[in-house]
């Protein structure tokens, strides 16, 4: 009975931790370099390895804050897989109806300003999402690929589901509502997705610096004398102010504060932050602002990605196989998160965890490739079978396994 009190007691006391690292965690061995990690007054907030997913910072990363416009990246997201699906085209002709006029968005949004009668293309329409982040365009994109706004938030739903986001959930496509919602983990690991399968995207929406709309070919023949032309700066002020960003997207309501997610690339290393809930008073978006320098600074003076060179990996000892050897392969990535000062010398060793007897599968887990460099370990990687090996003949069984018992 106290047994398994003992046992209810820690895993009550590890929970916690083991639900937090459903998306990220810190390497154990960058844990002592965390400890100098800044203050913010943001509610909370998580910085992630793009490369490596190693979680470098969080605060209240579960706290369940709705996203504001940050929701235009699963617009965007959905829009961008129509594209590549070869269902869509950037030069495609969005109809602008009723419903995304800029005069028919709630009060206080943001706007790419639709008007009636305009000819816009769906590359217009997601640099207006991206940039002015306007409530006007994610109408116009939801109503296009889908009959009605519960539509689309559908779309967005099951989307969220398959990239195996458990909490956040959408409404409605621009973020205006405060009953979408999302913790600042899942956005990050939501966002590093999002990199992944659109890369180009930093360089084609998120980074654009300034909007122009409407021009000259958005509005009727006879009114393109003065086409009344708004121009619109991106709302991510670190574009202009942090040397590395080239994305992703702001957004604000009164209910959730200033909101950002961020990314940044300096010197082959990329950063992406998630930043909710900077105070909903006059100058939040200042202390968003500088909440995110302080993160993303710190992360570059202190961290980097390590992408090693791995060589031919040493065979192993087979026992009691037609072989006397196992080749073994990388089981993941050996790219790691290293504290700066560290990983400029690398050395390379095989550790085998126990004698690897035939037989054995593919896929085997047989030990580690540990990387470290002169002051000691910096990443261990899984090293498995690269291929499926067969027990040997009776003779070489009972002689190898003579063998092993005086080896042990």
């Amino acid at each position: 009975m106290r047994k398994k009190i003992f046992c209810l007691f820690w895993f009550a006391l590890f929970l916690p931790f083991c639900l937090f690292a459903q998306y990220f965690h810190t390497p154990w061995l960058l844990v002592p370099y965390t400890s100098n990690a800044p203050e913010i007054v943001s509610r909370s907030a998580v910085l992630i390895d793009v490369e490596t997913g190693a979680l470098l910072y969080s605060k209240a990363p579960d706290e369940e804050i709705p996203p504001a416009s940050l929701a235009k990246l699963m617009t965007l997201h959905l829009l961008m897989k129509e594209i590549e699906a070869g269902r869509a085209s950037y030069d495609e002709i969005i109809p602008v109806t009723v419903a995304s006029w800029a005069q028919s968005q709630p009060p206080r949004s943001s706007l790419m300003f639709l008007a009636p009668g305009q000819i816009v293309t769906l590359r217009e329409i997601m640099l207006g999402l991206a940039v002015p982040s306007g409530n006007d365009a994610a109408v116009a994109a939801a109503l296009w690929l889908a009959p009605t706004m519960q539509d689309f938030a559908n779309l967005m739903n099951a989307e969220a589901r398959r990239m195996g986001l458990n909490v956040t959930r959408f409404v409605e496509s621009s973020g205006y509502s405060e009953e979408n919602m999302t913790t600042a983990e899942e956005y990050a690991y939501f966002c590093r997705q999002y990199l992944e399968l659109h890369p180009q995207s930093t360089r084609d929406f998120h980074s654009v610096n300034v909007f122009a709309y409407p021009m000259a070919n958005n509005i009727q023949e006879n009114s393109r004398r003065n086409p009344r032309t708004i121009v619109q700066y991106n709302h991510n002020s670190l574009l202009r102010t942090f040397p590395g960003v080239d994305g992703l997207k702001t957004g604000y309501i009164d209910e959730s504060g200033y909101n950002i997610a961020l990314t940044a690339e300096r010197d082959h290393t990329r950063f992406i932050a998630v930043i909710l809930g900077a105070p909903a008073r006059p100058g939040g978006d200042r202390i968003r602002a500088a909440d995110s320098t302080r993160l993303l600074s710190w992360a570059f003076e202190n961290f980097k990605t390590v992408r090693p060179v791995i060589g031919q990996i040493e065979n192993a000892r087979l026992w009691k196989g037609r072989e006397n050897s196992v080749q073994l392969a990388l089981a993941e990535s050996a790219d790691f998160t290293s504290a700066k000062a560290r990983g400029e010398t690398l050395f390379f060793e095989t550790v085998i965890l126990a004698p690897l007897v035939a037989p054995l599968p593919a896929g085997f887990h047989a030990g580690y490739l540990v990387i470290s460099d002169e002051y000691g370990e910096l990443n261990r990687v899984p090293l498995v079978t690269a291929a499926a090996y067969e027990r040997g003949n009776i003779f070489k069984r009972i002689w190898h396994s003579i063998l092993l018992l005086f080896k042990k």
